[in-house]
């Protein structure tokens, strides 16, 4: 039952190892938004081409694989799981009401139909796959690719930025990136505290979900004999309950912030101490940059392929 502390999700680890702990927390904010951000309107080809590039990251960043790779299972299997439903579910509604002329007779009229081609390489054509009823088009194989590239993109690129940049750091990079708008008198302190409180209680909802599911095991309870309705009824309190139990443990965490006279620090507080920065972080901090730039140059070129 101690499967959830086995997968890091969302959780700093502590380490010396591996060049990504060693890049400006700026920067990988920064890449996590590429990842988040260019899959917007792109092609399938330029999704794709992420989640490779997102798992060569991965792959050589020098973090131990034993931190990322029931995560990135996980998330793999949701994303796989996602994309089959929907690319095997229906894309569109059928036409209400039937024309009773054809659509030919009609002058000027163009006729625009979905293309049910799956891949067309030049004289190689593939067509639509049928299986009973369920037809996969073109269409509906692109939506199933984007949506399970998405999946993977976007919960494993933040993942991934969590477990090699502690909260403190993160904070800090917000609140740079965000200075100029204090001009405009938004609260930066303020958000970039609330962050680093949100940060700091992931650990305590996957602690609170953990006691659920040991207490749920430690009365052997079977949810086959329970039937559909008492099993949907059990999922729904035990989603109450742990609501119930991280509202609990966020209002203990204020009373004791405010018993003990605490308060917010500044974001210049957090920031990373640049007395053990070297020639390397400054080499990989520099290759990071030009190739953020490459990045969105090829984005703006090839992002719609």
């Amino acid at each position: 039952m101690d499967w959830l502390r086995q997968i890091p999700i969302g959780q700093y680890v502590d380490g010396a190892g591996g060049w990504l702990r060693q890049l400006d927390p700026r920067l990988k904010l920064l890449w996590v938004l590429v990842f988040l951000l260019t899959p917007v309107l792109a092609g399938p080809l330029w999704r794709v081409a992420l989640v490779l590039a997102l798992l060569l990251i991965t792959l050589v960043s020098g973090l131990p694989a034993r931190l990322w790779w029931r995560s990135l299972l996980l998330v793999s299997v949701l994303g796989c799981a996602v994309g089959l439903l929907a690319m095997l579910l229906p894309t569109g509604d059928p036409g209400a009401s039937m024309s009773l002329r054809s659509p030919a007779e009609i002058p000027g009229l163009t006729l625009t139909s979905p293309s049910w081609e799956l891949i067309r390489l030049g004289p190689l054509q593939l067509g639509s796959l049928q299986l009973g009823p369920l037809v996969v088009d073109r269409r509906s194989a692109e939506l199933g690719l984007n949506s399970a590239t998405l999946i993977v993109t976007v919960v494993h690129s933040v993942n991934l930025m969590l477990l090699s940049t502690p909260s403190e750091e993160l904070m800090w990079s917000l609140s740079w990136w965000l200075a100029p708008l204090a001009w405009l008198g938004v609260p930066i302190d303020r958000l970039s505290f609330q962050l680093l409180l949100a940060l700091r209680f992931l650990p305590l909802v996957q602690e609170e979900l953990q006691n659920l599911l040991r207490s749920l095991a430690s009365r052997a309870v079977n949810l086959r004999q329970l039937g559909f309705k008492a099993s949907f009824g059990l999922v729904l309190s035990v989603g109450e309950r742990l609501l119930a139990n991280i509202l609990l443990r966020a209002e203990q965490g204020a009373e004791a912030l405010l018993a003990r006279g605490g308060t917010w620090l500044p974001a210049d507080a957090f920031r990373p101490e640049q007395a053990s920065k070297g020639a390397l972080p400054s080499i990989l901090n520099g290759v990071a940059a030009v190739g953020l730039v490459t990045v969105l140059v090829l984005r703006g070129r090839y992002g719609a392929l």
